[in-house]
């Protein structure tokens, strides 16, 4: 039903296979009400590339006419679309207006019944103002209601939606409960009222106390969250599909929508928008345009910049800079701003989705760029997983430019021809080992020569507990001649570095954990170099070729004997995937590893890694790179765990 084809952390591209054919996600599913159809689903379908919209199936059973319709020829039928349709189960409209006049059991048959490709059970709405007893209370009859409807969907997908208010702990409770049902899908309820008030750090709240306790292998649906605004961080966190009702609504204030924001018609000085609904008309013959037509002229604008917004989400996902995107979208609005500074909470979470290294480069967008996962992963695994040369002295530079062993190339010879000494860059990730200068995401990245003062301050304390804990008799920043002169006098004793041996050592241990540069002890190493930039390119040692440097990320690729010599040196599960008996042995003829096969995986494996696929019995059997962290290989029917390299036959 739902397979992970492409992935930026926790967003992600995926493919949702329904009766109806296959929606690309995320997605946009476009609210159709029938009885009032300001597009019709059909232009959806071929104006707007729309694969899935969502209707009411309340609103319908609760019309005779329309029922009548549905049950005799089905829901598509009724919209008069063949794409996939999901329905409501009237949630909102009982929260609004009062008990709606069905059993949450008939609504769920009523929703098979008529074709639904996905139903959604009758959940309680949980208002952001209840009182924790009222939120308990709603959760309590959602999940009474969820058993009961989890054994009438039939062949329907169901949804079952998670409520709790703005209460963490209720949140994460209905999620797990849920977890364990026969449920397709999830979406996350009763976030309209705090996104209509610009609450969104309650909706990262939200979200995240749920996410965090779904399984990754069921799409997530942020019910309500229509405005293209609110796409990019909630993709961000993990959202997979969208409902939207402002397109409409919304033009029918004259309400126009943006990436940034919404605006109305009348403040508005030119059209300033490039989708077809716009360059279509000029501003003067919109206001001029009879009412019902500029209604839906202004609907299509909305829908085309919320469909539009998404595709930008996608490419971002594609192209490795989804926190980037997020980053620039958070300067639209003060509340935005805050929900990226409370997602912050969720940090190390996040962290074990984070890819660890992108083809593109890592880019500064504000001092809230210090806390994206990948800045913390590298403090984390510096002050966990490196270990310092054997030298009497550090010295330390400030941040340069890139790679700081040619920037600072000059001074290191100059320390070195009479120096025991070993050299580290401030820099804005942390400590910075010369000889890791060209790992991800320290070469990498783009940064201003001016930092905010808020981002200065916490990298000098990143630095002060590496200055209280380095290990070295002699440490001392660079400051020129005198800074020589002082070393000289205090730690005199020329030095011949073997770079090539520091990197590969340091890489090593940085990459796969300390104690994986062990596999060069006592042993012969050859260092493979290309010709037009001197980096490494293979090592070989004892003369197999075990290990290849990539030059986009200076991360080592694994290669089979490098994967014998590792798991020599590193205890089981530490960078193994297990893989049950009979699918490793394709594996070891060379066929990628399938999720559904995958048996345990080390929890440390982040998405990139290089790792080492065995059988149960630990037989090696190739290695490759993994697509999935251990939460998603154990979870996921499809979809490719561990895209195989090498394999041993």
């Amino acid at each position: 039903m739902f397979e992970l084809k492409e992935r930026d952390g926790l967003a992600r591209i995926c493919e949702l296979k329904t009766r109806h054919g296959a929606v690309t996600t995320p997605a946009l599913l476009p609210v159709v009400n029938p009885n009032q159809l300001t597009i019709t689903p059909k232009e959806m379908q071929d104006e707007f590339g729309v694969d899935m919209v969502i209707t009411n199936s309340y609103i319908i059973w609760n019309d005779e006419r329309l029922r009548l319709r549905a049950v005799e020829s089905g829901v598509h039928s009724l919209l008069e679309y063949d794409g996939s349709v999901m329905t409501d189960s009237g949630t909102f409209q009982d929260h609004v207006y009062g008990d709606v006049e069905v059993d949450f059991r008939e609504i769920v048959e009523f929703q098979r019944d008529i074709g639904s490709d996905i139903g959604t059970i009758l959940d309680v709405f949980s208002e952001p103002d209840f009182t924790e007893d009222e939120a308990r209370a709603a959760v309590d009859e959602t999940l009474l209601r969820a058993r009961g409807s989890a054994q009438l969907k039939g062949d329907m997908f169901l949804a079952g939606t998670v409520q709790g208010g703005t209460y963490a702990n209720l949140r994460e409770r209905c999620a797990m409960e849920l977890s364990r049902m026969n449920f397709d899908m999830h979406p996350i309820g009763g976030v309209v009222p705090l996104l209509q008030d610009y609450r969104f750090s309650d909706v990262v709240r939200v979200v995240m106390a749920s996410k965090q306790h779904l399984p990754p292998s069921r799409p997530v649906h942020l019910f309500g969250a229509g405005h293209p605004l609110v796409f990019p961080i909630a993709v961000l966190m993990g959202c997979d599909l969208f409902d939207s009702a402002s397109y409409a609504k919304y033009a029918r204030e004259e309400r126009m929508m943006f990436p940034t924001g919404t605006r109305f018609l009348s403040g508005l000085r030119d059209l300033a928008c490039g989708c077809p609904a716009c360059t279509s008309t000029s501003i003067e013959e919109l206001r001029a345009a009879d009412p019902e037509e500029r209604v839906k002229t202004i609907a299509r604008h909305n829908l085309h910049v919320s469909v539009q917004e998404l595709k930008n989400v996608r490419n971002a996902i594609h192209e490795g800079s989804i926190w980037e995107l997020v980053e620039r979208r958070a300067r639209a609005h003060p509340a935005l701003l805050e929900a990226l500074k409370a997602l912050e909470e969720n940090t190390e979470y996040l962290e074990r989705f984070e890819p660890v290294s992108r083809r593109g480069a890592f880019f500064y967008c504000g001092p809230e760029s210090y806390d994206r996962p990948a800045v913390k992963r590298y403090r984390d695994r510096f002050f966990s997983r490196y270990r310092r040369p054997a030298t009497k002295a550090l010295v330390g530079f400030e941040e340069g430019k890139k790679p700081y062993s040619r920037s600072y190339a000059r001074e290191i010879a100059a320390i070195s021809e009479s120096v025991d000494a070993s050299f580290i860059v401030a820099s804005f990730f942390g400590p910075v080992p010369i000889e890791l200068d060209e790992m991800y995401p320290i070469a990498q990245s783009v940064l201003p020569d001016t930092l905010d003062e808020d981002v200065v301050r916490r990298m000098r304390d990143v630095m002060e507990r590496h200055a209280h804990g380095h290990g070295y008799p002699i440490a001392a920043m660079w400051d020129g001649v005198e800074t020589l002169e002082f070393l000289k006098d205090v730690a005199r004793r020329r030095r011949s570095i073997d770079m090539d041996m520091l990197r590969c050592r340091a890489v090593l241990d940085m990459q796969f954990g300390r104690g994986a540069a062990n596999i060069l002890d006592g042993k012969e190493v050859e260092f493979v170099k290309s010709r037009n930039t001197g980096k490494i390119r293979n090592v070989i040692i004892d003369g197999r070729h075990a290990l290849s440097m990539r030059a986009y990320d200076g991360r080592f690729t694994l290669k089979i004997e490098g994967a014998r010599l590792l798991s020599e040196a590193l205890p089981p599960p530490r960078m193994r995937v297990v893989v049950e008996d009979e699918p490793a042995q394709f594996a070891a003829k060379g066929a990628n590893v399938f999720a559904k096969f995958v048996s345990e995986c080390d929890p440390d494996i982040r998405p990139g890694d290089d790792v080492i696929v065995t059988n149960t019995k630990e037989d090696i059997a190739a290695v490759g790179r993994a697509l999935m962290n251990r939460e998603e290989m154990l979870a996921f029917e499809r979809g490719i765990a561990v895209r195989v390299k090498q394999a041993v036959e």
